[in-house]
């Protein structure tokens, strides 16, 4: 019965996405999630027992649990779109309790959040659901707007709380990303020998990006920050979807010598295809070692098919789940849990495979 439902909410693109077949780089190659996943992939790595035990407790929590696939709530939109913007629609979230409910009653496998949020609940739930804190924000009360990331508490903060991991975002391509990037490298370090996992948002930010297209969301930028996420040791990459491709090349034209490229990234390793896009996201993350959550997306008319769609574009890419907040937050609670579960639910039925 559940790929009924998926088909249903996918509509007369069921066909597109559910028997898409990746003729780029093929799943053979990936390291696909699965019931092993952290015994297989990490367990070889240099994360202490610590980080083990934490990484095994998020895959073996919620509705997910045992899977390889991890379902997890977001809200730290309060600072990064203001709290009246982010909490108007539904106004019980400025609770920050209401939050962590949320996410245990919605079946995740963790919850993120600020350390405000985390903190003021912790002795309570911290050890009812992996807490995952978001150290860095970018503020826009200062004005004019500002974009940077900026920490907002410690790791061992995050550590004395009883988080189980932390989660940073990199605005790479900013003028500020070096120093985000060494913030951020260093942060993690700490962080993995406290015990704690890492999740890392490999987000796009530049004018610059901005063309015919956003590139802020083409496959081939977007897969090169996962690819520095990964390097930097995050354990979980956060990612928007692919939008387009061919940001190198857009950026390139003129007396641009901007970065570099192969083309075959574009006639070998992608298509115009959401799946083969995504895949190629996958492929930067270490073919998969470091697993790819797609985010959700901002809440509007149609929040159901899109969480859908995206769920389903990330299980058949080879990803790992996938982060969903305002679209869940920003209804009614009841509403919430069937939206989260219903995400989750595309990562339960067997029917939806890796292309």
């Amino acid at each position: 019965m559940i790929i009924d439902d998926i088909t249903k909410n996918l509509g007369d693109k069921a066909d597109f996405y559910l028997k898409h077949q990746c003729k780029t780089i093929a799943k053979e190659r990936l390291h696909l999630p699965g019931p092993d996943f952290v015994d297989r992939i990490f367990a070889p790595s240099n994360r202490n027992n610590r980080v083990l035990n934490n990484l095994n407790w998020m895959h073996n929590t919620g509705r997910l649990a045992g899977t390889g696939y991890l379902s997890i709530l977001p809200v730290d939109q309060g600072i990064e779109h203001s709290g009246g913007a982010s909490f108007a629609k539904n106004p019980d979230y400025f609770d920050s309790e209401n939050i962590v409910k949320l996410a245990l009653e919605g079946g995740c496998n963790a919850v993120a959040s600020t350390f405000g949020v985390l903190a003021s609940v912790s002795r309570k739930y911290a050890s009812k659901i992996p807490f995952l804190v978001k150290i860095n924000h970018n503020q826009i009360l200062t004005f004019p707007n500002q974009f940077d990331q900026v920490m907002y508490g410690t790791v061992k903060d995050a550590y004395e709380m009883g988080a189980a991991a932390v989660g940073a975002t990199i605005y790479f391509g900013s003028e500020e990303s070096n120093r985000q990037i060494t913030e951020v490298a260093n942060a993690f370090a700490l962080a993995h020998e406290y015990g704690m996992a890492t999740v890392l948002w490999c987000y796009l930010r530049n004018n610059a990006f901005k063309k015919d297209k956003d590139y802020h969301v083409s496959a081939d930028l977007t897969g090169q920050a996962n690819h520095l996420g990964t390097t930097i040791q995050a354990d979980i990459i956060k990612q928007k979807l692919p939008e387009n491709n061919g940001g190198y090349t857009a950026l390139q034209m003129g007396d641009s010598s901007y970065g570099k490229i192969d083309k075959r990234v574009y006639t070998e390793l992608t298509s115009d295809h959401p799946i083969d896009l995504t895949r190629y996201q996958v492929a930067n993350c270490y073919m998969g070692r470091a697993g790819l959550i797609n985010s959700g997306g901002a809440s509007g008319a149609h929040d159901f098919q899109e969480a859908v769609m995206t769920a389903v574009i990330n299980k058949r890419a080879g990803g790992t789940g996938l982060i969903s907040g305002r679209k869940a937050f920003q209804r009614p609670m009841a509403e919430g849990i069937k939206l989260l579960n219903t995400v989750q639910d595309v990562y339960l039925c067997k029917e939806v495979t890796v292309a």
